[in-house]
């Protein structure tokens, strides 16, 4: 048995001292969906609703006392302050200042007296700067969510427990990539027992940080980053996750864009009552580009957290809407004069809704501008109100896929 099984596992026995394991559950809807035989590895399920308390408690159960420290502003943050508070050991969490309350209230629930939270920096290159001066300093230890053999060594109980639940491998593993800690630790583990079933890396297109580094020969970072999906969306991949990532095949390595998993996230809440962050869903939403490549087959998916802020909620139902076609952002060029806006309702189709409408009248013009959200039953609709409004001699501009304008406007 090599040292990765036997670490894995002994880490993962020490950890039902602690937390429960996580269930393996075979989901119905996804099946009948896609024609497989799909299951959850449910990772929303842990007590912080992420696998990440699994690499903190494997580093920290290896420190022998001592201070801590991490900088996160989510999910790794909450899994070391679980951590702190159960292991008896004292943690500083360093988090943005942009950090959105909710989530350092819940960081400062899990750790209680046992971590101090610093607000330091607006951008989360300050935070970590701050965060790895202050263990300098102090001489504390400094906790990565991804780049430690410790971490990635404790995330590879995720597949030790897959493989328990299931008694058999499955044909195929889905999971998300961000930093790399869960994927390489699940991967070494598989390799390391001799036999590995197929395996899909997962990224949102605005974080693919594996995809360019397999394209570079080596981790490099991105020039820009969507920090939507912001479980997974790491600028770089981390150096020792690649150097077990190193020889996945590019083609293994899944993209998806990151409005078209608002529509799983709505999917999954609606139709099983199950509640996934963004990064969370990325390995369920991938499965809509497996199509034929799964079918009759046993595919277990991993949801790696469940940490969903329900004030986001409004935001996931527009980026899903408008991914699918049902809702546009139209910049109109409307006559000043009396009857013209009815003439523009008279073409709305009996699905179209008006969602937003903002008119600035200026009277020294003759045309004034008009922004126009409007949401519809289909996509087709679309295709006639615009043939409709060209017929009527209104000048408009679609602004649903301009992200700049988007962004100032919508």
């Amino acid at each position: 048995m090599s040292d990765i099984v036997a670490a894995a596992e002994v880490a993962t026995v020490a950890m039902r001292d602690v937390f429960p394991e996580t269930p393996l559950l075979r989901n119905d809807y996804l099946s009948d969906r896609y024609g497989a035989d799909i299951w959850l590895k449910r990772e929303d399920l842990t007590p912080v609703r992420s696998y990440k308390l699994r690499g903190a408690f494997n580093a920290m159960r290896k420190l022998g006392g001592g201070r801590v420290a991490c900088a996160s502003a989510g999910n790794h943050a909450q899994g070391v302050a679980w951590m702190c508070r159960h292991l008896g050991v004292d943690g500083v969490i360093f988090m943005p200042v942009t950090t959105p309350g909710q989530k350092v209230d819940k960081t400062r629930l899990f750790g209680g007296d046992r971590v101090e939270i610093r607000l330091v920096g607006d951008f989360f290159d300050d935070t970590l700067k701050a965060a790895q001066t202050w263990c300098t300093e102090a001489g504390a230890t400094f906790l990565s969510p991804f780049d430690d053999a410790d971490v990635i060594e404790g995330q590879a109980s995720v597949a030790v427990e897959m493989c328990a639940q299931m008694g058999d491998l499955p044909d195929m593993v889905v999971l998300p990539v961000g930093g790399g800690g869960l994927s390489a630790g699940m991967l070494s583990y598989l390799r390391a027992r001799g036999t590995v079933p197929e395996m899909r890396f997962v990224e949102p297109m605005g974080g693919a940080s594996l995809a360019a580094a397999l394209a570079a020969g080596k981790p490099v970072t991105l020039d820009r980053l969507d920090t939507f999906v912001d479980g997974a969306a790491v600028a770089r991949i981390g150096a020792r996750p690649f150097d077990i990532l190193r020889q996945v095949p590019p083609q293994h390595v899944l993209r998806v864009p990151e409005n078209r998993v608002c529509i799983t996230i709505q999917e999954l809440l609606n139709t099983e009552g199950i509640v996934l962050e963004p990064a969370g869903a990325l390995s369920v939403d991938a499965l809509r580009d497996l199509g034929p490549e799964i079918a009759g087959r046993r595919v277990v998916c991993v949801t790696t957290g469940g940490n969903f802020d329900f004030e986001r909620l409004p935001d996931v139902k527009e980026r899903a809407m408008r991914y699918a076609g049902t809702k546009k952002y139209f910049v109109l060029r409307m006559p000043q004069r009396p009857g013209a806006l009815r003439d523009f309702l008279e073409i709305l189709g009996p699905d179209d809704d008006i969602a937003r409408f903002e008119y600035l009248k200026k009277s020294t013009r003759n045309f004034g501008t008009v922004l126009i959200g409007i949401e519809t039953a289909s996509p087709d609709a679309f295709a006639v109100l615009e043939d409709k409004m060209q017929a009527r001699g209104f000048a408009w501009r679609d602004l649903t896929e301009d992200p700049m304008l988007g962004e100032l406007v919508i």
